[in-house]
């Protein structure tokens, strides 16, 4: 007999979309021709966007093509920071990016989940925080709750599941530290 009722699950419950359906529905409209597309959109006017729905994105942030922001209302980007093509930010809690920190293509920065133990499948989240001058690496999963140090590097297609310290180079599955980023740290 199967315990998991799928039946059962409720969308409304947990999870506080923060917005009138409205306001999601004209962001998922201006997500799909200026986001979503491979048109090379001005980051300038993908910038003007995102803080017209609520975004707080700081000078000269870079935004390549195909970047899926689910909730701009939770997202923040510090001064000088890249975001690059395909990144996925499920940001069901807050997303914090600092300043001249990158988001290499097709990472998947994912504060949402299910609680596998409920029956109900509800959903448990928590936010993710990128501290300025970090390099998460291509192809990265960074799970609820983490948080990522400051000038830390993660590698490409790493799986990050909880918080790594500043300053060093971090990577696998589950990534780990395994050395200083810079060659005259101690």
């Amino acid at each position: 007999m199967t315990r998991m009722r799928l039946d059962l699950f409720d969308a409304s419950r947990n999870l506080d979309r923060g917005r009138p359906a409205w306001f999601e529905a004209a962001w998922y409209l201006v997500k799909i021709v200026f986001f979503l597309s491979a048109m090379p959109w001005p980051s300038s006017v993908k910038c003007k966007l995102l803080r017209a729905f609520g975004a707080k994105i700081g000078s000269r942030v870079v935004i390549k093509p195909r970047v899926n922001v689910h909730f701009p209302w939770r997202f923040e980007v510090g001064d000088h920071s890249w975001i690059g093509e395909e990144v996925f930010i499920l940001n069901f809690e807050p997303v914090q990016i600092g300043s001249h920190a990158c988001v290499s293509q097709r990472a998947f920065l994912c504060t949402g989940n299910h609680d596998f133990r409920d029956e109900h499948f509800s959903f448990r989240s928590a936010p993710i925080r990128i501290r300025d001058g970090a390099w998460v690496g291509g192809a990265v999963f960074v799970g609820p709750g983490v948080e990522i140090g400051d000038e830390t590097v993660v590698t490409a297609g790493s799986v990050v599941l909880k918080s790594l310290p500043a300053g060093m180079v971090c990577g696998g599955n589950p990534a780990l530290p395994h050395s200083p980023r810079w060659r005259d740290s101690k």
